[in-house]
């Protein structure tokens, strides 16, 4: 949960609602879009883009990184298809119709891996080592990559409650992140770039770190910013500057993600 969490205050995962009008629903976006408005099209998809990831992780049964998982990309595309393929003539709702394309897409694709293994089964990579003991060099890399998965998980839980505790000096609870993180995207790359700047400065870093303060005056000097975004955007500005300034490999490596110059 925590890790969700910090992903929204990235904004890598904002709301599962999309950013339509309130007033119109799926079924008259699509609609419009079967009219060949490619654009409207673009940002119905970018939209349920959080709805899609969680069609896909409930058919897999774990969690799809929408950035690494094929899954997602093939639930993605059998969700472009839905829109061209709905028709409101077949009493269903549009996210029903897009979730049943979805899963046979995703079925259709479990066969096919399924047919791939058994043209190519894994005994066939069996071999002997030293002591004379079989050993399959795909089966041990799978258990490597799972093994190194789980533990990443592990370790970014473990950084986020470390940072949590961190953040607690400053009066801010984590949760406070995921309030104070704009809705933006370009609000927030600039947010991201003044806390990048604040650990670059080793007596701005200082005035933080002591006084448990956002050097204000010395930021002004710098970004081209309001002090009234400085003091309203605080709380988000001191968590990426702790990120950036603590022992976070794996959070920052969330950061640099951004397209934010590392």
């Amino acid at each position: 949960m925590v890790l969700v969490l910090f992903k929204r205050f990235l904004g890598k995962d904002r709301s599962n609602q999309p950013n339509q009008t309130k007033s119109e629903t799926p079924e008259q976006w699509v609609s419009h879009i079967q009219q060949g408005d490619l654009r409207m099209r673009n940002q119905f998809i970018t939209d349920y883009q959080p709805y899609v990831a969680k069609v896909v992780s409930r058919f897999c049964k774990r969690y799809i990184d929408p950035a690494v998982d094929d899954e997602f990309s093939i639930g993605l595309s059998a969700f472009n298809e839905a829109i061209s393929q709905f028709s409101t003539t077949g009493g269903s709702s549009f996210l029903g119709f897009a979730e049943t394309v979805m899963r046979r897409r995703l079925i259709d694709h479990v066969r096919k891996e399924q047919r791939h293994n058994q043209q190519v089964p894994l005994s066939s990579f069996d071999s002997e080592d030293d002591e004379q003991n079989i050993i399959n060099p795909v089966e041990t890399q799978q258990a490597i990559d799972v093994y190194e998965k789980q533990a990443g998980i592990v370790e970014r839980q473990s950084e986020i409650k470390e940072l949590n505790q961190a953040l607690s000096e400053y009066g801010i609870r984590f949760m406070d992140l995921v309030e104070a993180s704009p809705s933006h995207a370009d609000s927030r790359e600039a947010l991201f770039k003044i806390g990048k700047l604040l650990t670059e400065n080793d007596e701005w870093m200082q005035v933080l770190l002591s006084k448990r303060t956002l050097p204000i005056k010395e930021l002004l000097s710098e970004v081209q910013v309001s002090r009234k975004t400085l003091e309203r955007n605080r709380k988000f500005i001191i968590a990426v500057a702790l990120i950036h300034y603590g022992t976070y490999p794996f959070l920052r490596e969330y950061l640099h993600s951004t397209n934010i110059p590392s």
